[in-house]
């Protein structure tokens, strides 16, 4: 017997692009999913982070409390750069454009982009300093720089070359509706 309100099936029924009704326009959003790469490492991370919680329990119950407080902050690291790595990315708003890193957050406000667009060119494989060619979605704000927001060889979208079109589109499409409006 189909149970249809325990699936998923009425979510998707809505048109890709078009927002859902209970979305807030207003909050910033990742115009794609996370990659298979980025989800990977946070699962190991926070499978690590498991046996080192577990390890803080035996180290507590043996006494020393030193240790186990020691244990249980580097336990929380582990969960919190987890997390941190899921959060990196391009996200979006009627405000402006952010580039999360793990060690920092950029923001540009419309106002301010010049230009988004897509370019050939060396780019990092999954972010370590070997360089390959690839494409990458750039962005020139008034007075910086032209910096680079996502590469078809990042975490995101090594070996998705369809995930990486639709993602730099759709940031493309964004910058196009909201550059000219004031923030």
């Amino acid at each position: 017997m189909p149970l249809p309100f325990l699936t998923a099936d009425g979510v998707f029924d809505a048109h890709e692009d078009e927002a859902l009704p209970h979305v807030d326009p207003e909050r910033w959003r990742r115009p794609y999913r996370p990659g298979p790469w980025r989800v990977a490492g946070a699962s190991v991370l926070l499978l690590i982070s498991a046996f080192m919680l577990l390890a803080t329990v035996i180290i507590a119950f043996a006494g020393t409390w030193a240790g186990a407080g020691v244990a249980l902050a580097a336990s929380l690291a582990v969960v919190g750069s987890a997390l941190r790595i899921l959060r990196t990315g391009v996200w979006v708003s009627p405000s402006g454009l952010r580039r999360v890193g793990f060690f920092g957050t950029r923001s540009v406000a419309w106002s301010q982009v010049e230009k988004v667009h897509r370019v050939q060119q060396p780019v990092r494989w999954l972010g370590l300093p070997r360089t390959v060619q690839g494409q990458a979605l750039t962005v020139a704000a008034r007075g910086k720089e032209e910096s680079v927001l996502l590469t078809d060889h990042s975490a995101d979208f090594l070996s998705r070359d369809e995930a990486f079109d639709r993602a730099a589109g759709r940031v493309e499409a964004w910058a196009e509706e909201y550059r000219g409006v004031p923030a």
